[in-house]
Parts: structure tokens; C-alpha cells; sequence
């Protein structure tokens, strides 16, 4: 099922739902993979405790804070730093898909999507508060993670990373984000799509393969 998309006023009038808010932040860069791929913008994501990929956030009462308090509030908690987000830096409201069955009216979740460009020595500061001080790491959250927007001669980089997985709709949300922002270019987020459903297929053997040296059979 498709997520259902709405303006955030609109999501904000839905009382009986759950809200969470997530948060891309991104900078340039003029650093360089081994002195000669440019890096071009850093990106970032995290490890979440269930193993997927996702945004910084989560879960926020809009009849207690606004969104972006709530998010500020889960930011400090997760990176360690506060990071101030406006509704400046708002993207997009829509309702999450369910992953099985149905939701009923009272546990619909919206989620609220927000974009923060930021200089580099503060994302620098972000990856170490949240390796250092912030309440969440090693618990909800096991890492902080760059984004690779390049593609090596091998077929790594993005490809490789768009082949992990992401929780909810979080892997749109940071394809819609790469395009929106003209971080990658249309054709090469195609090519890196390409390449990922190649890990994909390459994965899936590999699983199988070793589904049977522990004696199960297909």
C-alpha cells in the first residue's frame, strides 16, 4: 500500500494518530576516497538497534511540543548534540505503510520527514557527540553511517548501500532527498538502483548456499 501523503497542518488535525519525525542532515565536502573520488556532500544516517537502516529521530506528542521540538528533543538523545530544526526544514507528512494487516484509526502512524543542510565541521561534531555522549548509543542506536554518493570502478558506493536494509519508507525518503537536492544525478541513482538489485540477486544465493551448509534444505 502506498503511503498516503499530506501537508503538515493536515497531519497535525489527525489527534488520534501516533507522529514521529526523522531528520536528513547533509553538508558539503571537499574531501576525497583515497585522494582522487570526490566525496562531493556528506549524508547521513544510522544504525538503528533492529538493524536497519534509517534517520535520526522518532516518536514525538504534537499535543505536548511541536514537531520540531519533539524532533530536537530525539536528535539530542540519539547525536548527543541539539540540533535545532525548524519547519523550514520540512519536507513531507504521509501516513507509514503498514508491514502487515492493518493499522486501526488510533494507531495510524504519520511520519514527518525533515531536510537540514549544515556545515562539515558540524556534521563532524554530530558523528562524535553520537559516538561519545549521547544517551541512545549502543542501545537504539549502534552507529552513525555516511552515505556513499560515489561508485567505485568495482561497483561500490551506492549501489552497495541501497542494497541494505532500510526501515519503512526510509530508502525513498533518501532517494526522493538525493534527487530533490541534486546530490546524484537521475541517471546515476538509476545505475546505482541497477547495481543493487545485482547485490540483491548475489545475496540470495549466497543465503542459500549457506542455508545449506547448516543442513537445511530449500
Amino acid at each position: 500500500m502506498a503511503s498516503s501523503q499530506m501537508s503538515r497542518d493536515e497531519a497535525l488535525e489527525c489527534t488520534c494518530c501516533r507522529h514521529a519525525c526523522h531528520v536528513l542532515l547533509y553538508s558539503e565536502t571537499a574531501s576525497q576516497l583515497f585522494g582522487r573520488i570526490p566525496i562531493r556532500y556528506i549524508v547521513l544516517m544510522q544504525m538503528r538497534f533492529d538493524g536497519l537502516l534509517g534517520f535520526p529521530g522518532g516518536f514525538v506528542n504534537p499535543l505536548e511540543e511541536t514537531l520540531e521540538e519533539g524532533l530536537t528533543r530525539e536528535l539530542l538523545e540519539e547525536l548527543g548534540v541539539a540540533v535545532p530544526v525548524s519547519k523550514e526544514d520540512h519536507v513531507e507528512s504521509c501516513f507509514s505503510p503498514p508491514r502487515s494487516g492493518t493499522y486501526s484509526s488510533s494507531s495510524r502512524l504519520i511520519l514527518h520527514f525533515y531536510v537540514k543542510k549544515m556545515e562539515e565541521e558540524q556534521i563532524r561534531e554530530i558523528e562524535k557527540a553520537a559516538a561519545s555522549t549521547a544517551a541512545d548509543h549502543g542501545l537504539e542506536v549502534l552507529g552513525m553511517v555516511r552515505v556513499p554518493l560515489y561508485t567505485t570502478k568495482s561497483g561500490g558506493g551506492l549501489s552497495c548501500f541501497l542494497s541494505h536494509s532500510f526501515i519503512g519508507v526510509a530508502r525513498s525518503q533518501l532517494m526522493n532527498s538525493l534527487l530533490r537536492l541534486h546530490l546524484v544525478s537521475p541517471g546515476d541513482l538509476q545505475e546505482a538502483l541497477r547495481g543493487s538489485q545485482r547485490t540483491h540477486a548475489e545475496s540470495a544465493q549466497n543465503l542459500q548456499a549457506a542455508l545449506k551448509l547448516t543442513g537445511e534444505q530449500p
